[in-house]
């Protein structure tokens, strides 16, 4: 289920629009399952995600200074396998930008939502937070310690294209009896299975802007079969100018 907390920025509209670009076999996964993926942190392609700034780093021995440094930069990289995350993009409108980025054929889908949906849409017993990823430098801006989310609902300010609403599940290490966290008992695999209400999450569907007609009709078909009605759109962003 959803959950609120301090950690995680909420947009001032919660009616925004929010979008995930994925491709068809990831579509039927989730219509198929009714179940949002959500990938573990240390299998993301951005080294830098769960990492502190610069700042924080150097500060770092202060505040736990019961800890060594090489204690607490072992726990940190650490927690990045025990957080699981799914991604969205804000936007009123598709993303030229997203497409490219994320679609690697004409194939290409774009499930359309809004972030209130998003939120209503978890129905799974485990605990969710929604939020905006804030984009800081890390070489001189730093991240509050007052909880362990803050280092996952951060990114680098190279990544402000992005605009991405995340949605985060947390599975601690195990705590031992001597106060130890044990590292070796994994609480996530590759990534978790988040049961949601497909109806109440898709609002319509888009398809990439230079696919073929056939594949349209495939993906309306498909989504038919499974027993929904979301309207299935070809998106228009490679139209024909008019002069």
């Amino acid at each position: 289920m959803y959950r609120k907390h301090s950690a995680f920025m909420e947009p001032a509209d919660e009616d925004i629009k929010v979008w995930r670009y994925i491709d068809f076999t990831k579509l039927i996964s989730l219509i198929d399952t009714s179940c949002l993926f959500f990938a573990r942190v240390d299998k993301f392609q951005d080294p830098f995600e769960g990492s502190w700034p610069k700042i924080n780093i150097d500060n770092r021995e202060n505040l736990f200074k019961q800890y060594s440094e090489q204690y607490l930069s072992n726990h940190f990289k650490n927690l990045t396998r025990f957080i699981a995350i799914n991604c969205w993009h804000e936007n009123e409108h598709e993303s030229a930008a997203m497409w490219k980025l994320y679609l690697k054929s004409d194939e290409g889908i774009a499930i359309q939502s809004t972030y209130k949906l998003l939120k209503k849409s978890i129905i799974d017993e485990e605990t969710v937070h929604i939020g905006k990823i804030k984009y800081i430098d890390y070489e001189t801006e730093q991240i509050r310690v007052n909880n362990l989310f803050g280092a996952f609902v951060h990114k680098r300010k190279s990544f402000e294209h992005e605009r991405e609403i995340r949605a985060v599940i947390k599975k601690p290490p195990i705590l031992s009896k001597e106060g130890k966290y044990d590292y070796e008992e994994e609480t996530i695999s590759s990534g978790l299975q988040i049961k949601v209400d497909i109806k109440t999450l898709i609002q319509k569907i888009y398809v990439a802007p230079n696919s073929p007609s056939w594949f349209l009709e495939l993906v309306g078909a498909a989504v038919k079969r499974y027993g929904y009605s979301f309207e299935v759109i070809q998106s228009q962003l490679n139209k024909n100018p008019i002069f």
